[in-house]
């Protein structure tokens, strides 16, 4: 008994040896190990300043979000601005005790250790929050002992340098949810279309599921497999306290809503965020996807939104002349009593705006009933349909027309009913900019952005038309001409080499109206006024002058058909060049980026643009704008009065000439030219106030007629009344005072000559006073010097 207890002492103390042998050797294994693999690791310490990967993203000038573009959608938040019960489904299905821990658990490794030597297989299991940041930010996922080994020591290292909260902030903006989403914030929008704060403890649980397997536990692709994990989540959350039982039971019995959400735009401008972001990846390149940048431009979102519905009101409306063209789509008859096959038949239609598709599903006597994407069923009444069917259309009328299962196209009314709408073939451009600086304050390219993202507002080239005569109108003054200078309006026949032949313009009534001033010439857009006044200039000073308004030389033809604007130009071009017009007599440059923020808040870039100075010397070219930064000063292209004098022409237009539907705006202080190309293949109106201009262009990209009503009053003109109306609300009517060294003469509306005292009759016309007519004895109504010489006779250009 006694030997026996002898030996039992002497392998006691050989195993204590032993296993303070052990002990000695595994902690200096474990240095060693260290000592090795330390060097390697990278620092911690750049966690402290981690630079997630996050959008680019646009804003309207005042903060309303527009687009969106990078690979990786994310929205890092602060660790405060987490939701309680998601942070607790993370916590409850990936580390509960995360806030007990130093970044290991010995729990979980022994757990892993466990799994490993019953399945013999390496898993994930023993990862804890600090662990997963170590792996996900400086490690690869690839399953090694060398990798969890690092990552432990990483794990350690970390939080000796960040507290708990700083963990877990990074660890819930860094990992993958699927459909593109990196951290809670990006998942909530992806899945539920949800600001985070918004989410429920259900929709908390299952975005907390995701990461382990994106793939395997995407409510979306498989939800009744996503579904158990997510009330598995919630199982474990009621376990550890974490909610109370009648929260748990609620939340398990609700049912899965996660769908695919894009971030959705507050303001629909496709076109002009394609624009901003092809000007910051020119300046940035390609990190500018990944850097977090936010885009500020000059889009005035209420502007904007006028714009889109202004101009697809207009090309909606102008496509009705052209008769119903029928149903875009068919749906089987057996379709129409299953609302899960008629969503499927129209989930591959788009929506343009409020217009969305619909498929036929039954006839009354008062209209047609449709299935919207909505499910919902809705009603067309019979006088939306009349502009197809007519106004005392009959039910089997509207039968042979409109079929069961047709699917359409619908926009919503006042009321509860909806309109029938045919989608447009004819397409258009509107641009909308400050005439102070060029800020463009709108931009439509054209119908719909994502049925063709080609920029009609900046990337066509087309025909001015009439739009382009004031800059011819505007050289003559420059030359010397006056707005009483007569020219005979009268048939003209021209060879041309270039123009291969004869050439016989004619106005487009058809009709010759004699010798007619040059005011007359513009407001009534007479075509031979204009060839003539261009002959008078020759082409060569035209196309220079024309250049000062910011068209290209190579743009303008070397022909007479130059008058009546043969060159080519985009819509952008030609609200800047009457710009020139509304402010003055000064060149901006239009711009669509106000400023550039980092993911910080500080700005990059700030906008500087030449801009207005209507206080100013001409010759100042820059001033002190407060902050060090210096402000541009416009250049004059063209003088006061000039400018003075075509913006008293153009308002004309409106008052008694081609754009006399623009008096429905009830203000004085709008002014513009319609424009229309031969054949009507472009129309356009181009026009402004003194603070803003607006130049609107419609035609089809194949260039063929817009048919009879294809003019510029007829189809662009009413596009720019609906935007205007919305555009200048709120805007006091404001215009220049008569510029000094002007005067105001009352002459014959025939000959343009002065008028003696006493003599009958007569307008009042505006000169400047080097070039006025005038008799001895009469006086001016101006300011600036006056002629010592008597009458002087205008010009007259009768050839």
């Amino acid at each position: 008994m006694s030997n026996q207890r002898s030996r039992f002492i002497r392998f006691l103390k050989w195993a204590i040896l032993a296993g303070a042998v052990c002990v000695v050797l595994g902690i200096g294994g474990i240095y060693l190990l260290y000592q090795k693999l330390s060097p390697d690791l990278p620092p911690v310490e750049v966690l402290k300043d981690v630079k997630l990967q996050v959008p680019l993203r646009i804003f309207t000038a005042d903060g309303k979000f527009m687009a969106e573009y990078g690979e990786k959608r994310r929205m890092p938040l602060a660790i405060e601005e987490i939701p309680k019960d998601l942070k607790n489904a993370f916590l409850a299905i990936e580390d509960d005790g995360f806030y007990d821990h130093r970044g290991v658990s010995l729990k979980g490794l022994f757990r892993a250790a466990y799994n490993l030597a019953k399945t013999g297989r390496k898993g994930q299991g023993g990862s804890t929050i600090t662990m997963q940041v170590a792996r996900n930010f400086f490690l690869t996922h690839e399953k090694t002992y060398l990798r969890k080994v690092n990552e432990i020591l990483l794990a350690l290292r970390i939080e000796q340098e960040l507290n708990k909260d700083a963990i877990f902030e990074l660890y819930l903006n860094k990992i993958y949810f699927g459909n593109r989403a990196y951290g809670v914030g990006a998942a909530a929008q992806a899945y539920y279309g949800k600001a985070i704060n918004e989410l429920t403890l259900a929709e908390s649980a299952m975005i907390a599921g995701l990461p382990k397997a994106p793939s395997r536990y995407n409510p979306i692709a498989d939800s009744e497999r996503a579904l158990i994990r997510r009330n598995y989540i919630l199982k474990r959350m009621h376990l550890l306290g974490m909610i109370d039982h009648s929260s748990y039971e609620m939340a398990v019995k609700a049912p899965v809503t996660a769908s695919q959400y894009r971030t959705a735009a507050e303001v629909e401008a496709g076109y002009v965020a394609e624009m901003a972001r092809a000007e910051i990846y020119e300046k940035y390149g390609a990190s500018a996807y990944t850097a977090g940048l936010n885009v500020f431009t000059t889009i005035d979102s209420r502007k904007q939104q006028a714009a889109n519905q202004a101009l697809r009101k207009g090309l909606i409306h102008y496509e009705y002349k052209n008769g119903y063209q029928g149903s875009v789509g068919k749906a089987p008859e057996a379709a129409l009593i299953s609302t899960e096959k008629l969503l499927e038949i129209l989930e591959p239609y788009p929506h343009y705006g409020e217009m969305l598709p619909a498929v036929i599903v039954s006839h009354d006597e008062v209209g047609i009933a449709v299935f919207l994407p909505s499910a919902e069923v809705r009603e067309i009444p019979r006088e939306s349909l009349a502009w197809v069917l007519g106004d005392n259309a009959n039910i089997s009328e509207q039968q042979s027309v409109f079929s069961l299962g047709d699917v359409i196209y619908t926009s919503p009314t006042d009321g509860d009913h909806l309109n029938l709408i045919q989608l447009p073939s004819v397409e258009g451009a509107l641009v909308s900019l400050s005439s102070d600086d060029g800020a463009v304050e709108a931009l439509v390219g054209g119908f719909d952005f994502n049925r063709s993202k080609f920029n009609r507002a900046t990337q066509s080239r087309r025909q001015p038309g009439s739009g382009f005569k004031p800059f011819i109108y505007s050289a003559a003054l420059h030359r010397g001409d006056t707005a009483a200078t007569v020219y005979n309006d009268a048939p003209i026949v021209l060879k041309d080499a270039i123009l291969e032949g004869d050439w016989r313009p004619e106005n487009y009534s058809g009709k010759f109206y004699g010798p007619t001033r040059l005011r007359e010439g513009l407001v009534k857009s007479r075509n031979l006024v204009s060839i003539r006044v261009l002959m008078s200039l020759g082409l060569k000073d035209a196309i220079d002058y024309a250049s000062r308004f910011g068209f290209e030389k190579e743009s303008m033809p070397r022909n007479l058909s130059l008058a009546l604007g043969s060159g080519a130009v985009s819509p952008l071009q030609m609200a800047s060049a009457y710009a020139v017009f509304a402010n003055g007599g000064y060149r901006v440059e239009p711009y669509w980026i106000k400023r550039v923020e980092d993911i910080e808040g500080k700005i990059t870039f700030q906008a500087n643009p030449v801009s207005v100075c209507h206080v100013c010397d001409d010759n100042l070219a820059l001033s002190e704008q407060g902050e060090g930064m210096l402000s541009r000063h416009a250049t004059r292209v063209i003088d006061q009065r000039n400018a003075f004098i075509m913006r008293s022409v153009l308002r004309d237009v409106i008052k008694r000439g081609t754009g006399q539907k623009a008096l429905v705006l009830k203000r004085n202080d709008v002014a513009g030219k319609t424009g229309t190309t031969n054949d009507q293949r472009d129309a356009w109106f181009n026009g402004f106030n003194e603070q803003i201009v607006t130049s609107v262009w419609v035609g089809y990209d194949d260039h063929k007629p817009l048919g009879s009503r294809g003019t510029g009053a007829g189809a662009a003109l009413p596009m720019w009344i609906d935007y205007m109306r919305i555009a200048l609300q709120g805007s006091s009517e404001q215009q220049a005072a008569l510029p000094n060294h002007m005067a105001t003469v009352r002459i014959s509306d025939q000959t343009g000559e002065a008028l003696a005292p006493g003599e009958s009759g007569g307008i009042f016309e505006i000169f400047r006073v080097e070039n006025a007519p005038k008799i001895e004895s009469q006086s001016f109504s101006g300011t600036g010097p006056n002629r010592e010489s008597g009458y002087r006779r205008p010009e007259q250009h009768l050839f």
